[in-house]
């Protein structure tokens, strides 16, 4: 049969699928079927499904046989929506809070349909999706034919019986091909940063994040649209199977970039968008494991202050709670004026962060009172954050207590959620119920649902003050929430060191930009010596890789854990932390874009440089933004290391000023004081002055210029805390540097905002070797710029 293509646009169809319990009790074995369905297999051989029927749709088609249906929807150009499920299920809808509305998730888009020798297709104006009608199997193509991934031609998709009944465990089996290199799938600590080859068990647990989202070096993704517990299993490289222990169907989207920004910003419009954290969380948190009393804390921070050491935030570890009584808002005796803390705090500029956990103590009357209302989960000490009573109830009667206080932020840890006996929190939702469904279903949404309740009663309670939780773990869609995740309870080692720069990049291209790791590591190797001989060396390499996260944290299991307290490095520490301090003008600028153009601020280099297949591999370097090539040094007593410098470009050592050809690996030095910086040909790179807190001065702004290209930079500014920018209260100053005419275009400034400042005093520096280079001010600026908010154009 052969049809003549037919131009469609319309909605998708986002049923999903149950089959009965009779059925699913029946048919408990490989798929569920009639055994007349299929035509008499060979003795020993797997029976064969009948070719698919295959029908046009309003969103694309519809295609059948004796094992299956199968739906597959254009819902954008770039992006397609394929579900499947055992012939005769019943259908209905499954909760997946998740994903946004049905309007955002899958608007539609033009397509063409097609049917002919055997082969039905889809064709957007991007992609290419076509149906082998005899194999069951789906192939995706760019619109100019290139190949982008296929399902395996022999049964490619199958149902058993799952654990719950009217669910199914799934399996969908894909096939990579010999090249491509595969990333994204949450936070794990296996030190991989391309995962060919291995299997990756999707189930929440410290320090093992799960989002099922994998991105392709060949520029696709699959956003494998389910909670529940789930497998990537890539043990076998020509295969690629997506496993998932409780849904009610296959469901599964093709994400097309081919730049894995645009594959990033079509996974945010899915699943929410990201908010602007307040300024001050850009700056340096000092934590750890933990501040006993009120005084201790507010010793701690006058002493910063008194040291000028820059910092922003101070957080309250837990036990400030009377012991047994975790989960209730009354603090121990340590603790006797919270509120007069909090205000002598904010005098001093430094704003303050408590620990909140979802997990209660049983002799805690919040969680006596839970459990007669019925608002845990069963078999736990965590409230279900899936009940909208049980929401109410932890902020009501917990969280929102300590909010009225004043506290800035909170810490929600435990957020797998933990158990306090006998697993801690290793998928433990597996065998649990919710009130949304299933736990085998729903294994991993708890972060997102708890994270989510917070924030959005934070807002109700006080709409104009800016969310900002740190958790430690995190689902699809929790990046809308103002979350940021750090990596849980790591060693204190080079070996825990080295792995988390590839888990921060990975979870970085699992579409969540906010991410941070315990500096210094959590779990000492010896609890009777937390600071041991040679460990400030480990601490300040840290501290330097700390620095060049999105969110810049110390913490852990120390007596003591302030920068002073590491002598041996402590001048390097604080050189590193002013230079956070100075790059808040370009960090605070990336978070603009984080939020306005769905960017990523920490950026494996395969993002940016997709072309170079060199990069596939590389996971202990990134950029910071898109200028700043960071190469964290991850091996004890080294004193230099190798850095990739990506084809395409030219590179400035940032402690030297001398440029290098992009395309090859160069030795650099890297003394204990210095982690190897490169910035790329044509950056505008805008440090700030020389501050101890966030907002304390705007001016003047060095802007640091790197010939060889052509570039811009966008300064972004606004009230600092508020969520008054969202309705257009910023300024934007555009900024270009044309490499051939060697000269400075500094643009019209775009808005305004309440407390703006009337002028900037821009500093112009152009790179050369020895000139504009290293963490300090420059002190012969090669051009002063006094810039009063219009169009200036100098010739430098």
């Amino acid at each position: 049969m052969k049809t003549e293509p037919t131009q469609f646009r319309g909605a998708p169809l986002i049923e999903v699928s149950r089959i009965t319990r009779f059925v699913a009790l029946l048919f408990s074995c490989f798929a569920l079927t009639v055994s007349h369905a299929f035509a008499q297999p060979a003795p020993g051989e797997m029976p064969h499904p009948s070719a698919m029927r295959v029908m046009q749709s309003s969103s694309g088609f519809v295609a059948t046989n004796d094992f299956e249906t199968l739906e597959v929807s254009v819902c954008g150009d770039s992006l397609i929506h394929v579900t499947a499920r055992p012939q005769g299920a019943a259908t209905t809808a499954e909760l997946q809070p998740w994903m946004l509305e049905t309007s955002k998730i899958c608007p539609g888009a033009a397509f063409q349909f097609g049917e002919s020798n055997g082969s039905a297709t889809l064709t957007t104006a991007e992609l290419k999706v076509s149906l082998s009608e005899s194999g069951g199997n789906l192939t995706v193509r760019t619109a100019q034919g290139q190949e982008l991934l296929h399902e395996r031609a022999n049964l490619p998709r199958t149902y058993r019986s799952s654990e719950v009944s009217g669910l199914f465990h799934i399996e969908d089996r894909f096939g990579p091909d010999a090249t491509e290199a595969l990333y994204g799938l949450g936070q794990h600590q296996n030190g991989m940063f391309n995962y060919r080859g291995s299997v990756v068990e999707l189930g929440q647990n410290n320090t093992d994040v799960a989002i099922p989202f994998v991105v392709s070096s060949k520029g696709y993704a699959i956003l494998w649209n389910t909670a529940s517990f789930s497998y990537f299993d890539n043990r076998f490289p020509l295969e690629l199977n997506l496993e998932s222990m409780a849904a009610p169907q296959i469901d599964y989207y093709i994400l097309y970039g081919p730049q894995m920004d645009s594959i990033v910003h079509l996974y945010r419009s899915m699943t929410g968008h990201v908010p602007l954290f307040p300024e001050w969380a850009y700056g340096f948190f000092q934590s750890k494991d933990r501040y006993k009393t009120q005084a201790e804390i507010l010793s701690i921070a006058g002493e910063y202050r008194s040291r000028h050491i820059p910092i922003d935030a101070i957080v309250q570890d837990w036990f400030w709670w009377n012991n047994g009584d975790k989960g209730d808002p009354v603090y121990n005796s340590g603790y006797t004026d919270v509120p007069a803390e909090l205000k002598t705090l904010h005098t001093e500029h430094i704003h303050a962060m408590i620990s909140a956990w979802a997990l209660m103590d049983t002799g805690s009357e919040n969680f006596k009172q839970m459990v007669r209302n019925g608002y845990e989960i069963d078999d736990t000490q965590a409230y279900d954050p899936t009940n909208p009573a049980a929401r109410d109830f932890f902020w009501n009667q917990f969280v929102g207590k300590l909010f009225a206080q004043g506290w800035d932020a909170f810490w929600l840890d435990s957020s797998e959620p933990e158990e306090a006996w006998p697993h801690i929190g290793d998928a433990i939702l597996r065998d649990k119920q919710l009130h949304i469904g299933s736990g085998l279903e729903y294994t991993n949404v708890f972060p997102l649902e708890h994270t989510e309740n917070v924030a959005d009663h934070w807002k109700q309670a006080d709409s104009g003050k800016r969310v900002f939780l740190l958790t430690r773990s995190a689902f699809m869609g929790q990046q809308r929430v103002g979350a940021t995740v750090w990596s849980g309870d790591v060693y204190s080692s080079w070996w825990a060191l080295r792995r988390q720069v590839p888990a921060g990049l990975n979870f970085a291209l699992s579409g969540y930009p906010y991410w941070t790791t315990d500096i210094g590591g959590y779990h000492p190797l010896n609890y009777a010596q937390t600071i041991p001989p040679g460990y400030q060396e480990l601490y300040a390499r840290w501290f330097e890789y700390g620095a060049f996260c999105p969110v810049f944290r110390t913490h852990g299991h120390r007596d003591h854990n302030e920068l002073w307290v590491y002598d041996q490095v402590f001048p390097a520490l604080l050189a590193v932390d002013r230079l956070r301090y100075r790059l808040l003008p370009y960090i605070y600028s990336l978070a603009w874009r984080v939020t306005n153009d769905d960017y990523t601020m920490q950026r494996p280099l395969v993002m940016d440089f997709r072309e170079d297949p060199a990069t596939f591999e590389i996971g202990d370097q990134f950029m910071f933004g898109p200028d700043l090539l960071v190469s964290p040094v991850l091996t004890e007593h080294a004193t230099s290391r190798s850095v990739y410098l990506p084809a395409g470009a030219e590179w400035y050592d940032f402690w030297t000023g001398e440029r290098t050809s992009g395309g090859a690996s160069v030795a650099v030095a890297a003394p204990l004081d210095r982690i190897p910086l490169a910035v790329r040909s044509g950056s505008i790179l805008p440090l700030g002055p020389v501050i101890e807190y966030a907002g304390q001065a705007t001016d003047p702004i060095e802007l640091r210029i790197y010939p060889g290209a052509d570039g811009s930079f966008t300064l972004y500014e606004d009230e600092g805390d508020s969520y008054r920018y969202e309705d257009g209260a910023h300024a934007a100053i555009p900024i270009r540097w044309d490499d051939a005419a060697h000269t400075l275009t500094i643009g019209d400034r775009q808005g305004s905002y309440p407390g703006m400042p009337s002028e900037h005093t821009f500093n112009v520096v152009i790179v050369s070797g020895g000139h504009g280079v290293g963490p300090d001010v420059t002190p012969t600026p090669d051009r002063a710029i006094h810039y009063t908010g219009t169009r200036i154009e100098t010739k430098i």
